[in-house]
């Protein structure tokens, strides 16, 4: 892939974002933390709560990242950036208004997969980028795409309610997409995404079938 940008421009894309919105990185992680917290330990406002905060995370990646710094050395990103604040706004309407997304881990393949894929978003994707040369501020933390994309994924298999597939499109076309820009420019840890990306995809669309079979 041929890409408008070079990789030198890119890492400091993210030195620009990382410096200007410290401690934003620790927030972000915080809330991640909740969100583990409320799919394990369910509570009458679960549910919202975990809706809410991947809302939140799509937003500020569409918003924050991709149309106030990646865009200023890819326009793509102004599209990249709209699709994400749609993701935002996909998740509150089935979420919130629709309530069709229900949030619980169980110790089954599906929770145990979930769990991987958020450890690894969380805390293996910055560790191996750090062994790869990947240094901050010029990496990309949790609350860039990416990463965050990883985590979502781990999120939704946690899913105690068949997902409406709408809610999986852009996540999954961004990782096709994220993972074959990032690793031409040698973000090795991207490999994650693409895995993330087809597993998950593959996992729910088999679970919804079941919970149509049982339904």
């Amino acid at each position: 892939m041929r890409l408008p940008f070079t990789i030198e421009q890119f890492l400091d894309v993210f030195r620009q974002y990382n410096t200007a919105v410290w401690p934003m990185q620790i927030v972000l992680n915080l809330f991640a933390l909740v969100t583990i917290y409320f799919s394990l330990w369910k509570k009458s406002y679960s549910d919202k709560i975990i809706v809410i905060t991947l809302a939140f995370f799509w937003l500020w990646m569409g918003i924050v990242y991709h149309l106030v710094y990646f865009s200023l050395i890819n326009k793509a990103a102004i599209v990249f950036g709209a699709l994400f604040i749609v993701q935002s706004f996909v998740f509150l309407y089935f979420g919130i208004i629709k309530k069709r997304l229900s949030f619980r881990f169980k110790t089954d393949e599906y929770g145990i997969a979930g769990m991987i894929l958020i450890v690894f978003g969380l805390l293996l994707y910055p560790l191996l980028g750090y062994l790869w040369g990947h240094v901050y501020p010029s990496s990309p933390t949790f609350g860039l795409p990416c990463p965050t994309t990883i985590f979502t994924f781990g999120t939704l298999l946690f899913s105690a309610s068949r997902i409406p597939l709408w809610v999986v499109i852009i996540p999954f076309l961004w990782s096709l997409l994220g993972f074959s820009a990032a690793f031409s420019l040698g973000i090795k840890e991207d490999t994650g995404l693409l895995i993330a990306g087809l597993l998950s995809t593959l996992m729910i669309l088999y679970k919804n079938r079941s919970f149509k079979t049982s339904g």
